[in-house]
């Protein structure tokens, strides 16, 4: 583990070179990981793990979708696909990576196949930081872990298969066998994470809810949709208000952030447009940093965990939910989105 300076902030990060994959497989060569839940995160880490060399199977609800994703992928009934049940009997390891309101729901099952020595390993602080909440509360002799990669595990796996590493945040709740350390890094290294930083259950819930509402997800698409809106109202066609808000952003300017920082990014734009974003930005900032404060004050305060856990939990959930993507889909942003996406030179 080595310390890094992040603007006068010192952290402990652990790197691909500090921690290289064969040590990772020594570590846990003795070892079963059983990953439990095929959807969001649960595809890429157990198939960035099966294709490092570890010891990986897979739990999910048999007749479900996901389990049919799991046998596409190659995951064979019987042999490292199981249902939850038998998975979580097998495992020392088990990557608890359902979705916060399938945590709930199965934890009793899981629970029960917590025996002494094995570890239960998030990745998302959600179930730990909001226990009394959530009612999951882990037996005091498991290792309790979490390995938090900073993006989709769709993300992760494209990145794992161009050779790249997602970063990746790392925390230890419990610590029952004193490998807990070891086993987390060794996991971190086996997703596919780029460099691992450290941080706390109760840290990486509250930045990820944040940020998801923020500037990843929430607020992108609130600041998309007022540009568009304005430059649609004041004449502009739907390409051109896309491209100018949407598609030169995703497509030139964020890989040039990505690659060495907004001030790059700046230095390689017209002096206009340099000028411009100068004078703007800190306008942008102040204007929204009412809402961030009240978003965090939210998170902080369960707010925001109980609305996902009482809307996430309904019967009708899925169905809802598909309505509320679908009315953003058929924007027209988005359906301009859509057409110019086909336009590229890649797809023709």
């Amino acid at each position: 583990m080595a310390q890094m300076n992040f603007g006068g902030v010192v952290e402990n990060v652990v790197t691909r070179e500090e921690y290289p994959l064969a040590k990772a497989l020594e570590t846990l060569k003795d070892e079963t990981i059983a990953v439990i839940g095929y959807g969001v995160q649960g595809p890429g880490q157990s198939l960035n793990l099966r294709d490092n060399g570890f010891n990986v199977i897979v739990g999910q609800r048999k007749d479900s979708k996901s389990w049919d994703k799991a046998v596409e992928d190659g995951w064979v009934p019987g042999e490292n696909l199981f249902d939850i049940e038998e998975a979580c009997e097998k495992a020392t390891i088990i990557e608890y990576l359902l979705s916060d309101a399938g945590q709930i729901a199965v934890w009793p099952t899981v629970k029960k196949h917590l025996t002494p020595g094995k570890a239960l390993y998030f990745s998302h602080g959600f179930g730990i930081t909001y226990k009394e909440r959530t009612g999951i509360v882990p037996p005091a002799d498991v290792d309790v872990i979490l390995v938090a990669p900073k993006g989709s595990g769709t993300s992760l796996r494209r990145m794992f298969l161009q050779g790249r590493g997602l970063n990746s945040s790392y925390a230890i709740f419990q610590d029952a066998t004193g490998r807990a350390w070891d086993r987390v890094i060794a996991l971190g290294i086996g997703v596919g994470s780029g460099y691992l930083f450290e941080t706390t259950f109760k840290r990486e819930v509250y930045s990820d809810l944040t940020g998801e509402r923020g500037t990843l997800m929430g607020a992108i698409q609130g600041i998309f949709a007022a540009q568009y809106e304005v430059l649609r109202k004041n004449g502009h066609t739907p390409s051109e208000a896309f491209n100018e808000t949407v598609e030169e952003l995703s497509q030139s300017l964020m890989p040039l952030i990505a690659e060495n920082g907004m001030d790059w990014m700046y230095a390689n734009c017209s002096t206009t447009a340099q000028r411009g974003a100068l004078d703007w930005w800190k306008k942008f900032r102040d204007a929204t940093m009412p809402v961030f404060e009240d978003l965090y004050s939210e998170v902080a305060c369960g707010n925001e965990a109980q609305r996902s856990i009482d809307t996430n939990s309904q019967p009708d959930y899925r169905q809802k939910l598909e309505e509320e993507l679908r009315e953003m889909r058929e924007t027209e942003m988005w359906q301009a989105g859509a057409v110019v996406r086909k336009l590229r030179p890649e797809n023709n």
